[in-house]
């Protein structure tokens, strides 16, 4: 009887479907965040490879047209300037190209005047002559300083130096081998060079190469005391040709060889006595050559 009047108890168990499933919505928002993420290292890497003149490219294409504060014409927005000019309503890239345009240089002419690269086009012809021939003086007298300077820095060729002139003539640079007495440059009556002249025309042959200028080479006697003038045209036209020969051996284009003469005793160095041994010499001449203009000058 007592488990007859026991109340009666009833439990509900309620189910939960999805066991706590919130959905796919986090999964948007994470693809924009990922999104945004490339986009932003995307920029840092952009920006870290573009120079200066690209970014200011690239900031003037998307800057929006600029409004200029000037009262200028009828006021307003455009100010009455026209488009172009700094200021108002001008192209983003417009003032950086001025920028970076180089200007044109102030160069100072003979009168102290200030004039502009475009009027150098205006030089006369004799004005770029006169600037090749100084150049060929300074090639000129850089020669001449480099054999000098062989001279004192070798020790076979430094006793010879009193047997070398060098001077600068109206043909050009000129070297002179010359006798002295007890000192020659040939054998009395030879036409062959001997050791002492094969040394130093070996020495000058270096200088010659060091400029494209042609070579004249002259060959000298002095007076015969017994009237042998007429052996002394044929003499002094050997030796300069033998003297040729060694230039050439020693590495002297034989196209730069303009003209091998003799002049016999017409030409002494010493007119007070023309049968010193002085007189008797090798001339070489590095010619001056006509510089060549274009046919334009004020192009």
């Amino acid at each position: 009887m007592a488990n007859r009047d026991a109340p009666v108890v009833i439990k509900k168990v309620k189910k939960v479907v999805g066991g706590g499933h919130h959905g796919g919505a986090w999964k948007v928002a994470y693809a924009d965040f990922v999104t945004a993420m490339m986009a932003f290292f995307l920029l840092m890497w952009l920006i870290n490879t573009t120079s200066p003149e690209q970014k200011r490219g690239v900031a003037d294409y998307f800057a929006p047209a600029s409004v200029s504060s000037s009262s200028n014409g009828a006021g307003g927005i455009l100010a009455g300037t026209a488009i172009g000019d700094e200021g108002v309503q001008s192209a983003g890239a417009m003032a950086f190209i001025e920028q970076m345009a180089p200007e044109a240089p102030n160069v100072q002419d003979r009168d102290g005047q200030s004039t502009t690269s475009g009027d150098l086009s205006k030089s006369s012809e004799d004005d770029l002559r006169e600037e090749l021939q100084k150049r060929e003086e300074e090639s000129f007298r850089s020669a001449a300083e480099s054999l000098r300077q062989a001279l004192q820095d070798m020790p076979e060729l430094a006793e010879l130096s009193k047997n070398i002139l060098i001077d600068q003539t109206p043909e050009g640079l000129r070297v002179q081998l010359i006798d002295q007495e007890g000192r020659s440059m040939f054998d009395a009556g030879s036409v062959r060079p001997n050791e002492r002249a094969r040394t130093l025309l070996r020495a000058v042959a270096k200088i010659v190469n060091q400029l494209p200028n042609r070579v004249s080479i002259t060959g000298h006697t002095s007076a015969s005391m017994g009237g042998g003038a007429e052996k002394d045209w044929a003499l002094s036209a050997q030796r300069a040709d033998a003297s040729r020969a060694i230039l050439q051996g020693a590495g002297v284009d034989q196209d730069r060889i303009a003209q091998v003469s003799g002049k016999a005793a017409k030409e002494p160095l010493y007119p007070d006595d023309p049968t010193l041994a002085g007189n008797r010499r090798i001339a070489i001449i590095l010619l001056r050559e006509a510089p060549v203009l274009p046919d334009n000058p004020s192009l």
